[in-house]
């Protein structure tokens, strides 16, 4: 299994980013996807979630009305568009999948949030 996230970087308060999770080693459509974050001296926390063929999502609070995850199965990919980024917003973003009952994560991208 691997998870393979890009899309971070630097953009201002207000603005706007499309984070991808690129699956492979599993069969992507059968399995639910989530999206979290940790940012520096917190704990990782769920940002949103999505299920197998994409029918049900689910955000935490600090982000409802602003992300949305969706899902891509002819591509095995998972996105996250974040629209009026907030400083707090600052974090690593990681994809997750459990896969025969294991975890798996991406390698993270960052994502920061400043003037």
């Amino acid at each position: 299994v691997q998870l393979v996230e890009s899309g971070g970087g630097l953009v201002q308060p207000g603005g706007s980013l499309r984070l991808s999770c690129a699956a492979s080693g599993f069969t992507f459509s059968s399995y639910g996807m989530s999206w979290y974050r940790q940012a520096p001296g917190k704990e990782r926390e769920l940002v949103a979630a999505i299920t197998s063929a994409g029918e049900r999502t689910n955000y935490a609070d600090s982000v409802k009305g602003r992300f949305t995850i969706s899902r891509d199965n002819a591509k095995n990919t998972v996105y996250l568009q974040m629209n009026s980024l907030k400083p707090e917003d600052t974090a690593v973003y990681y994809c997750y999948a459990m896969v025969w009952g294991r975890r798996y994560w991406g390698q993270g991208t960052q994502v920061t949030v400043s003037p």
